[in-house]
Formats: structure tokens, C-alpha cells, sequence
């Protein structure tokens, strides 16, 4: 299986690897930088640098049975089994991710209710709430978010066992998606004194980092749902 180089640090951008196998369905390596998707999360895209110096285009990251896959642009000569490649993040689109994953755990902060969908995207997210009968203030919550996004709180993770999750179900926010538990262990994310839940995404160290932010939009989905979305105001 893979080597999942962002679990413990989300700030690395490239790093040498095996070719485990090589595929229709993507490339398998060793270790690797790039997140798959999963969680709201899209996976990563970037490159694979050959020791000739070639390029060879990844276009979207996700989980196979055999690791992790870097799916390869259409056409392209792939890899043989064992050649050794360089894997390098698209990192502006990755830190544009990383913020604003964040800037969910700081919605979802800010809204005590179940988590029931959500989605992140290339500079902007959304939540889906369980709020029957009630109406979000969206000026309100823009004011709120970066408030606590210009305190530069810290945000950081450490792994409990399942067991211990058990014991805390208040921890987990999302009614339809349980977190990963890969070896009977959780990752939780905290951003300090403002929330903690467990998370299997790449984050910012600060809340300072996201930038400013605005909500974009508040909608009614259904008799239950509510729909925050929020954009990054600067790139």
C-alpha cells in the first residue's frame, strides 16, 4: 500500500518514488504527496518527473485497492514497474483546498447541528446542515468566519483509537458519512479553543493562513436542509 506522506505533513510538495504499478486505472507508488479524493476533498493533481526529465500530467488523485491512484493524462506513455519518478503537487490548487477546508471546520463551529453533505471545490465550498425550521444569517456568518479566521488560531491533528471515538460520539458532526478508521485509528483535526472533529483532509497550520472569506449563500434543500457556501476572497 501506499505511504500516505500528507497524514503527517500537508505542507510537502513533492517527494521521490517507486512505480508499483502502472495502468487504465492510474498509477500506484510507493509514497506519495498527492491527496485522493475523499471527504468532500477533491484529489490532487500535478505531476510525475521521469529521470529524463519528461512530465507526465496527473489529472485527479483516488483511492484504489491496490493504494493510492495518480491517474495519468489520456494518451501519455506510462511507467514501467520499479522506475523511480519524482510526484510534484499542482501546490496552488492544493493550499487553495487546504484553506478551505479549514474555513468548513470554522463554519461548522459556528452552527451547532448535524452534518449532512458538503463539498469542496477550487476556491470554495459549501456544508449542508440539518437545521429544520430555521433560517442562517448570511452576513452574520461572514462576519463570524473571519473573525475567527483573522484570531490565527492554531490547527493541528493527533490520531485516538476507535475505541475511544466510540466514547465521544459527540465529536463526530456528519449524520450520513463516518469518519475513516484505518487501523483502528481516528484522525482528529482541532483548531484550538474552536472545534475539533475527526478528518482525514489536508488542512492550514493557521486560521490566519485562509484569508478572508465570504458566504456566499444561504438556501433551503429540502424541508431539512440548509446550504452555506463560501468562497476564498482572494486567490
Amino acid at each position: 500500500m501506499t505511504i500516505e506522506l500528507f497524514r503527517e505533513d500537508a505542507y510537502l510538495r513533492e517527494c521521490g518514488a517507486t512505480v508499483l504499478a502502472a495502468g487504465t486505472e492510474g498509477i500506484v507508488l510507493d509514497r506519495t504527496v498527492f491527496y485522493p479524493r475523499g471527504g468532500g476533498q477533491p484529489g490532487d493533481a500535478g505531476w510525475l518527473i521521469r529521470a529524463d526529465g519528461s512530465r507526465l500530467a496527473v489529472t485527479d488523485t483516488r483511492r484504489g485497492e491496490s493504494g493510492i491512484l495518480h491517474l495519468p493524462e489520456a494518451g501519455v506513455p506510462l511507467p514501467g514497474t520499479g522506475e523511480r519518478v519524482t510526484a510534484v503537487l499542482d501546490w496552488e490548487r492544493r493550499h487553495r483546498h487546504m484553506r478551505m477546508h479549514t474555513c468548513l471546520h470554522l463554519l461548522c463551529s459556528l452552527i451547532p447541528a448535524g452534518v449532512t453533505g458538503g463539498a469542496i471545490r477550487d476556491g470554495s465550498g459549501r456544508l449542508d446542515f440539518d437545521l429544520p425550521g430555521q433560517s442562517l444569517d448570511r452576513e452574520a456568518l461572514t462576519t463570524a468566519l473571519n473573525r475567527i479566521v483573522a484570531a490565527d488560531h492554531p490547527v493541528t491533528s493527533r490520531w485516538i483509537d476507535a475505541a475511544e471515538l466510540d466514547a465521544r460520539p459527540e465529536l463526530v458532526r456528519t449524520l450520513s458519512v463516518q469518519p475513516p478508521r484505518g487501523r483502528g485509528r481516528v484522525r482528529l483535526v482541532e483548531v484550538a479553543g474552536v472545534d475539533l472533529q475527526p478528518c482525514g483532509g489536508t488542512h492550514v497550520a493557521r486560521t490566519g493562513e485562509i484569508g478572508p472569506v465570504t458566504v456566499t449563500r444561504v438556501e433551503n434543500k429540502g424541508r431539512n436542509n440548509r446550504r452555506v457556501s463560501v468562497t476564498l476572497d482572494t486567490p
